[in-house]
């Protein structure tokens, strides 16, 4: 299943991705507002094996809040991963859900590049946020840049994420 936004209300909509084809339209009405508005189907959303067969990359983070809110894994990519809080318009790669107000729209950034051996190395940097961003805590200055591994906290305003690897 996959959920994709209402651009009027941001409520979502679930859809079974399996009972469509690549390059189809799709049409939805928002139960919420009813706004009408389309997707068009994408490669990797029907097969993701082959998604994997271009990055072998497979890290995501897991936001936990303080507050009820749905589980939050979000998937990272290959590249500058610009993490921050969702507000309409945002530009980042990687927004997520809160409601948290110390979290920046743009707060800090997971690089994921291959090394000469082709594998992953994770970085992570404080995106010049306001409230700062913090890895296992310890706040990290504008300059610092700190190696990544499975299980790493880091902490951005009153929002803590999880980063993973497969």
């Amino acid at each position: 299943m996959k959920k994709v936004r209402c651009p009027k209300c941001d409520n979502y909509t679930t859809f079974d991705e399996n009972q469509y084809t690549i390059g189809q339209s799709l049409v939805f009405i928002c139960p919420n507002c009813g706004r009408q508005f389309s997707i068009r189907i994408k490669e990797n959303t029907i097969n993701p094996e082959k998604s994997k067969q271009k990055t072998e990359i497979t890290a995501y983070i897991i936001v936990i809040e303080n507050i009820f809110h749905q589980k939050q894994e979000i998937p990272l990519k290959l590249g500058d991963n610009v993490i921050g809080r969702y507000t309409k318009g945002t530009t980042i790669s990687t927004p997520i859900e809160t409601s948290d107000p110390s979290v920046d729209t743009k707060h800090c950034i997971i690089n994921i590049k291959l090394d000469k051996q082709g594998n992953p190395v994770y970085t992570l940097r404080d995106a010049t946020s306001n409230t700062g961003t913090f890895y296992m805590n310890d706040i990290l200055s504008n300059y610092d840049r700190i190696y990544l591994q499975d299980n790493s906290i880091i902490t951005i305003g009153a929002t803590t994420l999880i980063f993973k690897t497969k």
